[in-house]
């Protein structure tokens, strides 16, 4: 992938992470893909406004295991390396979509499509290595090589792309690359960026550990100059051999500062720019607020302090009890300490302002389909009609000041060209629904004791036959046998009562890891809503397909379908006609009668979560989300585990039934949203291949979609085939989009062109410090 897109995927935010389609020079009228929901915050500068020189300090999570971008721990520090360092052909602007960079090309088209499809590429004539060679088509060819998957010496993480190649192979000159495609290939942009050069790309020697720890020949308005992994920097220096304009920094320091250390590192200040949470956000717009200010602080450690408490305190570490006034006097002198402690930091944290802006990405609810409730179709979109989406975003982004709107697609955000709002292939928010979905699927209120009443109605009706074939049963074990059962059905009346809604961590749940199966419709009921519901999928993706498909309804079947689009949601999100709702559910908002059933078991659903102090903002949407699950019947128990083991040991490996976790969005959705929404397939040794549809539902129909859009050469047909995609993706309810992620970073205020960047990938060599008395103005320059 290229430094752009492993930049987003950096996470899957919990992946590690975090897709080619045209660029457009704006939107018109009907471009569905609108504008950002947030723009850019970099303080940007005119480059003349900038001074020429110093270093900029930028905090990292971790210093980089490798400088390879295509193999498998390449991570958001080894894309900013990339990035800064390496060729890029094409990079992300302001609303994610892919421009093509000036200063390594000059042109890049598709002249041929028949019999195979050819790009041409047309170099810049000035653009060298680091080392003086010219960047031609042998760098173009060895990148291929190695990333075609036919030599399995490389240790790649992914060859999309590369491997439809044929042949790569050079044009008129030296500077004209030709690149001729085996299989048609809509997402050739996302190709050679970065690019490496033949010396790293060559061998597989060279290519597995040649670029780990370092990059001796460049191509960037920087070059890598040194790892320091014992002080944890790795720094950048300008590069004395680049032909566009020349970077305004002299060096950056990637500097490894751990999430917890961040507002001690921005204190003392050793960072110039930092990505931050709310919490460290939240304490340098306080500091900016106090300066000036006199007196003790109103926040931070003992601020909460009342004087009747502090009076109290006092009178205890003076009293004539000596062990109580020793161990007050011990709290009373670290409160002092930390509050002294806090008073520094913030005076320390008055010298950044907070940008802000969207990440590239989304978080989602996540529902494992592979067993138990969320298996049947029905209960997921159940689940998802009963999430009022646009509250879950005010949660989240609202006291941060940035706009909160629901994500309405699982490929691409508001501004990239494949985006459109599919959630209508889903339906709205609406309880009553999800109610009559669910009791459609046989979950409904009193099956519980139903299940346990019928339970015992049988035992006492076999009795009775027993005693008619054999004459009088002795009295004294019909005694004890009905005492058995009342004992029976009263510890599992308290168990059922006991249950806080709890799971407790480390416990055995019986969840097989990959065993799972395909999600299938459990019912005809099911199969027809499903029909339906692709239906109207289409209808929002290619409606001249779905048209000929509208022909072969049956009249009653439109009709119903003409009723629910009037209801304003997909005919497949509600319950068949005739379908009630159970009682109560009619007010919207109206709590469930009480937790539904189905043979005997209630409704209750495991929400896996982190447990880490970063993740509050997390928990607090999986709160809201579990009450809007419990207007319904449904109940969820909440397992709040370690974060270094929440991917790996229980979303990776199926162990929940709802998680939240991020994925990243960039411009080529057809290449790298297929892994994460493919349906999973039985392996060889009879686990489940996953890929990274951690939800595990998945069908052929949009497996094909996808293949169609990354074969399709007419880049609106792939775009449409996308959009078709996504609102299969939002039929199946396997993956609920919420809401974008903030983006916050700490950063100095005379730093320019740089901050939250947003879709865009950074332009390194116009990053630098303002001039004194220079102001953030317009856009830089242009070259």
């Amino acid at each position: 992938m290229s430094h752009d897109r492993a930049r987003v995927r950096s996470v899957v935010f919990l992946a590690t992470g975090v897709l080619a389609l045209p660029a457009l020079a704006g939107c018109s009228s009907h471009d569905e893909a609108g504008r950002p929901v947030a723009g850019q915050d970099v303080a940007p500068a005119a480059r003349d406004m900038v001074a020429d020189g110093g270093t900029m300090n930028w905090a990292v999570d971790e210093l980089p295991e490798t400088f390879n971008s295509f193999q498998a721990d390449a991570d958001e520090a080894t894309a900013r390396v990339a990035g800064a360092v390496l060729p890029s052909l094409f990079r992300l602007d302001a609303q994610g979509r892919s421009q093509p960079n000036a200063d390594f090309l000059e042109s890049a088209e598709v002249v041929e499509r028949e019999p195979q499809q050819v790009v041409l590429y047309k170099l810049n004539q000035q653009a060298v290595w680091s080392d003086g060679r010219e960047i031609g088509a042998d760098d173009f060819a060895a990148q291929w090589r190695a990333l075609s998957g036919r030599d399995s010496a490389y240790w790649t993480a992914r060859n999309a792309g590369y491997d439809r190649i044929a042949k790569v192979e050079r044009g008129a000159n030296n500077l004209e690359v030709r690149v001729t495609f085996a299989k048609p290939y809509a997402d050739w942009r996302s190709l050679f960026s970065p690019l490496y050069p033949k010396q790293i790309m060559g061998t597989p020697d060279s290519f597995n550990d040649g670029a780990r720890r370092k990059l001796k020949v460049t191509a960037g308005p920087f070059a890598l100059s040194d790892t320091d992994r014992k002080a944890g920097d790795v720094t950048l220096e300008r590069n004395a051999r680049w032909w566009g304009s020349p970077a305004k920094l002299n060096k950056i320091v990637l500097r490894k500062v751990g999430r917890a250390e961040r507002a001690e590192a921005l204190a003392k200040g050793r960072v110039d720019l930092a990505a931050i949470d709310a919490t460290e956000a939240g304490r340098i717009s306080q500091a900016a607020r106090d300066k000036g200010g006199e007196g003790p602080l109103a926040h931070g450690p003992g601020a909460a302090i009342t004087p009747a408490r502090a009076l109290r305190s006092w009178a205890i570490a003076h009293g004539s009890d000596e062990e109580a006034a020793d161990t007050e006097t011990e709290a009373r002198a670290k409160t002092r300490k930390a509050v002294k402690r806090y008073a520094t930091e913030q005076e320390g944290l008055r010298g950044y302002v907070v940008r802000k802006s969207l990440e590239p990405a989304y978080t989602q609810l996540a529902l494992n389909g592979s067993e138990g409730p969320l298996a049947d179709d029905r209960v997921r979109r159940a689940v998802a009609r009963a999430l009022d989406r646009g509250e879950l975003a005010k949660t989240v982004l609202k006291p941060l000041g940035l706009p909160a709107e629901p994500v309405g697609s699982h490929l691409a955000l508001a501004g990239q060209q494949a985006y459109a709002d599919n959630s209508g292939a889903l339906g709205e928010q609406d309880t009553a629904e999800a109610r009559a979905l669910l009791a459609d699927a046989g979950w409904t209120p009193g099956a519980l004791l139903k299940g346990k009443k019928e339970e015992g109605e049988k035992e006492k009706e076999k009795g009775e036959e027993e005693k008619t074939a054999g004459g009088e049963s002795d009295a004294k074990d019909e005694k004890a046998a009905k005492d058995e059962k009342k004992s029976k059905d009263s510890e599992e009346d308290s168990s059922d009562g006991n249950d806080d809604g709890t799971y407790i961590v480390g416990e055995e749940d019986g969840k097989p890891g990959d065993n799972g199966t395909t999600v299938l419709a459990p019912a005809p009921a099911a199969a027809y809503q499903r029909a339906v519901l692709n239906r109207q999928a289409d209808a929002l993706g290619l409606p001249r397909e779905a048209d000929k498909e509208k022909k072969k309804e049956p009249a009653d079947h439109a009709k119903q379908h003409s009723r629910d689009q009037a209801k304003g949601g997909a005919p497949g999100a509600y319950a068949p006609k005739g379908t009630a709702a159970p009682k109560g559910s009619g007010a919207k908002g109206a709590a469930a009668a009480g937790p539904l059933a189905k043979d005997g078991k209630p409704l209750t659903l495991r929400f896996v979560l982190p447990s880490g102090d970063g993740s509050e903002p997390l928990r607090a949407v999986a709160d809201r989300i579990s009450r809007m699950l419990q207007k319904i019947g449904v109940r969820t128990e909440t397992a709040k585990v370690a974060d270094e083991s929440y991917f790996k040991d229980h979303i990776a490996s199926g162990q929940y039934d709802l998680a939240l976790y991020s994925w990243p969005a960039s411009a080529f959705p057809a290449t790298d949203a297929r892994p994460i929404f493919a349906k999973p397939v039985p392996a060889a040794d009879g686990s489940l291949n996953v890929e990274q549809n951690y939800t595990r539902v998945g069908t052929d129909h949009i497996d094909q979609l996808f293949d169609q859009a990354v074969g399709e050469l007419d880049e609106e047909t792939s775009r449409s085939l996308v959009r078709k995609a996504d609102a299969r993706i939002w039929a199946e309810a396997g993956s609920i989009p919420l809401y974008q992620r903030p983006q916050l970073l700490a950063a100095r205020p005379n730093l320019a062109n740089a901050g939250a960047f947003g879709f865009q990938a950074p332009h390194y060599e116009d990053i630098g410090f303002l001039k004194p008395g220079a102001k953030p103005s317009g856009e830089p320059s242009a070259k």
